[in-house]
Formats: C-alpha cells, structure tokens, sequence
C-alpha cells in the first residue's frame, strides 16, 4: 500500500523582486493549483456535479481555514460560486448533514482529497439519510 503525500504550496522568499513582480509569481501559482485542482475534480462542482470552465470555477477549502484548515491539495476541491457561498465557513460534516446531496456528490467527484475528509462525509450523508427515513 503506497502512502500519497502531498507537498504544501509555499511561494519562494526571494529578495530583490518588487512587490509587483511578487504578485505576478502569486498569480501564476494560484492558477497552476486551480488547474491541477480542476483536473482532481473531473472539471465539476464538487458538490451540485455540474460542470465548470476555469472561469466559473472557485477553490474551496474543504475544512475552513477559518477553522484550522491548511491551503494543500488534500483541502481543496473546485465548486461552483453559488455552493462555495452556501458551504460557506461550515465544517464538512455540517455542511453534508444539511445537505446530504452534496456529500454524495463529494464522494463522487472529489479524487485528490485527504482519505478522512471523504470518510467523514460518507458517514455524515449516510446519518443524514437514516434521520430523513
């Protein structure tokens, strides 16, 4: 069984550049994580499935940053504006446990995702849908 770890997104400290050649480097990272993360998420929302081009989509951090979230691959996934706004600053497992149908779209569309995240919504969705019945 291999162990996939994931590398944290650090920009470089170089002296000398200006703040705007600064700024330039933070632009073209940022796009190059967008990519790689719409790539992950099979080009959709991960939460609502519909498909996004790369002007549509927006980056979410699966756990907030607010809460102690980290900015690595394993944290975010590609969702639409109007789920990114609904999530908003809620912990996965609120978030799924009030909308179950996007836990299971989660499931199902978020690849790259750390493995306790995708265990935590399948458990969440599933508690959803028991209280629901």
């Amino acid at each position: 069984m291999s162990l996939r770890r994931f590398q944290r997104t650090a920009l470089p400290r170089a002296r000398g550049l200006t703040r705007r050649s600064r700024h330039t480097l933070t632009r073209h990272l940022k796009r190059a994580v967008k990519r790689a993360t719409m790539r992950d998420c099979g080009r959709r929302c991960v939460y609502c499935a519909t498909p996004l081009t790369p002007e549509q989509a927006t980056l979410d951090h699966v756990f907030p940053v607010s809460k102690g979230g980290l900015h690595s691959p394993g944290n975010l996934v590609v969702a639409c504006h109007d789920c990114n706004q609904l999530k908003g600053d809620l912990l996965p497992v609120e978030f799924f446990a009030r909308y179950p149908w996007a836990g299971a779209n989660f499931c199902r569309y978020a690849r790259a995702v750390h493995r306790a995240l995708k265990r935590g919504a399948r458990r969440a969705v599933s508690l959803a849908y028991a209280l629901a019945a």
